[in-house]
């Protein structure tokens, strides 16, 4: 598999492996047999050019980029879905969220809880398989894939749980509603709890006591670490008064470039702590780190060189970035061109880990161990999409995508032109009839839409057309 240098300069590099080569060798040999422990970093909202190993200029991420340095950087990553909770529900099954009647949600609310829609208890997932194979487990953050007492992380898999149950959460009162509404949703288990704190400097310092107290167990450890961070309310570690100011979640004037700025670097910061746990407690060579995001970038998000934002079937609102770090087994400094998606993480990590597969559940994700462990070649890719909010469809395969927005229909080279900007479809004709039949004989192995499930007008232009009572189509 051809790899690229990219932006991370040779001291980052360096600093981020082992200060003595025989000292690495030697450590890793002795890892080499164990399991490989895991840390799924999952940012929610975060555009394909919002960290600066990805091209975002008004801030810097140091951590993220030293996370680089020392790894993998996807350029072709993208999300299963353009909203959190269905792209969620294919990370947490490894397959199509259209399997699903929850990942059929775009995204997960209220109504949904109300029809008793949420994650099957019995339906494998990555931490139910990798608990099969001797893992300990551990959520730490955003779950939304439905509410007690039916669903829950504990139910799915999880062996333990700190984190809220919903889309989106105040950053200081941890209420899912304005500072005097009763929407407490911050959970230790199945028990709410009360905190004060910035949450994402909270969900920093749990991370970190579950890196040391896993790594003092001996025991293969999944932890995933779904941050709400930069989902809105737009609020930094330094806007207590925001949180007392805002008459509900959805921050319809709040927010400006500095204010994200502040909310990514925060992030970073925190990743930069767990980073320096997992090297502390001396796992880092044997343990895989992932960093990536569950869609596209919304108000304030950086997605050149794409268009489109959260809740777009453009590249801007599924292209994602995606950071993987293995000393010894995954190449540093590197960057690949492979195309992946979402649910290729639950193969990958489960193939990594010597687990298997539910036979009754096939998974749709790939494992991409070949391509980033062993040099081999990318594979070509087809992968779809569809979003009932203004009944978009498409279909990347190669470098063409088919894109369907209500009754328009494009043919886009999104490697050529990635800004979807030029429409093939009349000039390549065959192309593009081949790639409509592909998606409608896929389409019929999904579940069909629900009419009645959730879909998401969540993008600022939206929030603001709700606000004021403007008709959309």
């Amino acid at each position: 598999m051809p790899h690229k240098p990219h932006c991370p300069t040779r001291r980052q590099i360096l600093a981020a492996t082992a200060a003595s080569p025989l000292a690495f060798l030697s450590t890793a040999q002795a890892q080499s047999a164990a399991p490989p422990n895991i840390v799924f970093i999952l940012a929610d909202d975060l555009g394909y050019a919002d960290l600066s190993c990805y091209g975002r200029r008004d801030y810097r991420t140091p951590n993220v980029d030293a996370l680089a340095a020392a790894g993998t950087r996807f350029t072709q990553a993208y999300a299963n879905s353009a909203v959190c909770s269905a792209t969620r529900t294919a990370l947490i099954t490894g397959r199509y969220q259209y399997r699903l009647p929850v990942g059929l949600e775009e995204p997960l609310g209220a109504a949904a809880r109300q029809r008793h829609i949420g994650l099957p208890p019995d339906h494998p997932t990555l931490p139910s398989l990798l608990k099969k194979v001797g893992y300990a487990t551990t959520l730490l953050g955003k779950w939304h894939l439905g509410w007690l007492p039916e669903f829950g992380p504990l139910q799915s898999g999880y062996d333990h749980f700190w984190g809220f149950r919903g889309g989106g959460l105040d950053y200081f009162t941890h209420k899912s509603g304005g500072p005097t509404t009763n929407t407490d949703d911050l959970w230790d288990g199945d028990t709410q709890v009360h905190e004060t704190g910035y949450l994402t400097d909270l969900l920093g310092d749990r991370a970190v006591t579950v890196v040391r107290d896993s790594a003092k167990a001996g025991r293969p450890f999944l932890l995933s670490l779904h941050f709400n961070a930069p989902h809105w309310p737009w609020e930094g570690p330094m806007d207590e008064a925001e949180s007392q100011r805002l008459r509900a979640l959805a921050d319809y004037d709040g927010g400006s470039l500095k204010t994200f700025g502040s909310m990514v670097t925060e992030l970073d910061r925190q990743v930069g702590r767990v980073l320096d746990a997992i090297s502390s407690a001396g796992i880092a060579n044997n343990t895989i780190v992932i960093f990536t995001s569950d869609n596209g970038g919304e108000r304030f998000a950086d997605t050149w060189p794409f268009t489109g934002k959260k809740t777009d079937l453009l590249e801007g609102g599924l292209r994602i970035p995606a950071i993987i770090r293995w000393p010894g087994r995954v190449p540093a400094g590197a960057t690949t061109d492979q195309i992946a998606i979402t649910m290729d993480w639950t193969a990958t990590l489960l193939a990594a880990a010597g687990a298997q597969p539910d036979p009754a559940y096939p998974m749709d994700g790939i494992s991409l161990l070949p391509q980033l462990t062993a040099g081999a070649a990318p594979v070509p890719r087809k992968l779809f999409w569809r979003y009932k909010f203004n009944n978009q469809r498409a279909l990347r395969d190669g470098d063409l995508k088919f894109l369907k927005i209500n009754d328009n229909t494009f043919l886009f080279n999104v490697v050529d032109d990635p800004l979807e900007r030029a429409n093939l479809r009349d000039r390549r004709p065959d192309d593009y009839r081949r790639l409509v039949n592909e998606y409608e004989t896929w389409n019929a192995t999904m579940l069909p839409e629900d009419p009645q499930s959730g879909t998401g007008p969540i993008g600022y232009a939206n929030q603001l057309a709700d606000r004021y009572g403007v008709t959309r189509k």
